[in-house]
């Protein structure tokens, strides 16, 4: 039971990476995005390629999972972030079709459907990360999940963050003050990228192996569905948002009903879990933080009135 319940807090981890990212572009910037399994397993097969080909550095692994998925997300940005709504959801699930087909189609590099496996264990300043011992890597993962909510913090409260909210609130208003709406748009995809390669990579040297059925339309629906029911724009609400979306998955193994209920009880459990909210509560777990700017006025005017 221990062992399951830290294996859930290592997967909460790397989905909430993948939730922080995805909010970045479709909770600040208000674009519907639903390709980012496809980022997630390009930093996934980077990592997988390079540690089986040349037993390197997880570090080296690393970077260049983030810096090829954040290519990617830059390649097709540029051509498909001046489509909005169902235009922009329709060409990136189409992005993400033609990464999983390439994934299975390049046999010689990927091992089409049989996927890579026997992926060596990081070594992290000598010492190697061994995945029979789950602690170890709770750490790590969430090591990363700290850099990642505090990075995506840092950038969200900064000018960059206010513009992309801007342009989430309203196009138009925001191209007249001068904001390049297309510049924008393209960087925050690009990290959002960047932290999903991670992602991937973080994903693979836990688990091992990787194959192309795992990054399917399914997974980037599931993780727009944690920054939904976390609350668009909430950074916090992305990490419970993963965290309740992948423990509600796991719970039949996790309280020994996988043999009983069929696996598709998973699907069920989740699909009433969102009706549900979208009921209740549309708004998610936890609301966007908006900038009262009327509070704001008042107490100027209360201060310009007092000197």
């Amino acid at each position: 039971m221990t062992n399951f319940l830290l294996l859930l807090i290592i997967y909460i981890g790397i989905y909430s990476i993948l939730s922080l990212s995805q909010n970045l572009i479709t909770g600040f910037t208000g674009l519907l995005s639903i390709c980012h399994a496809a980022f997630f397993a390009i930093g996934a097969y980077t990592t997988a390629i390079y540690l089986v080909h040349t037993n390197g550095s997880f570090w080296i692994a690393l970077l260049l999972s983030a810096l090829i998925s954040t290519l990617s997300g830059f390649l097709i940005g540029l051509p498909s972030l001046r489509l909005r709504g169902d235009y922009l959801a329709i060409a990136t699930l189409g992005f993400g079709e033609i990464v999983k087909n390439l994934i299975i189609n390049l046999d010689s590099i990927t091992r089409g459907p049989m996927g890579i496996n026997n992926i060596p264990s990081p070594k992290i300043f000598g010492f190697v990360l061994n995945p029979a011992v789950k602690l170890n890597y709770v750490v790590f993962v969430w090591i990363f999940v700290f850099i990642t909510f505090f990075t995506l913090k840092r950038i969200v409260h900064s000018r960059f963050g206010r513009a992309l909210e801007a342009i989430r609130e309203d196009e138009i208003a925001a191209s007249t003050m001068g904001i390049n709406i297309v510049l924008y748009k393209v960087v925050s995809f690009t990290v959002g990228a960047f932290f999903a390669g991670i992602a991937g990579s973080l994903w693979t040297v836990y688990n091992q192996s990787v194959a192309p059925q795992t990054f399917d339309f399914i997974l980037s629906v599931m993780v727009l569905c944690m920054v939904v029911l976390g609350g668009m724009g909430n950074n916090l609400g992305s990490i419970i948002g993963a965290a309740i979306i992948v423990t509600t998955s796991e719970l039949p193994r996790l309280l020994g009903f996988s043999n009983i209920f069929p696996p598709q009880i998973n699907q069920m459990v989740f699909g009433l879990l969102l009706v549900l909210m979208m009921i209740y509560r549309p708004q998610g777990i936890l609301t966007r933080k908006r900038v009262d700017f009327e509070k704001l006025l008042s107490k100027k005017i209360k201060v310009e009135g007092k000197s």
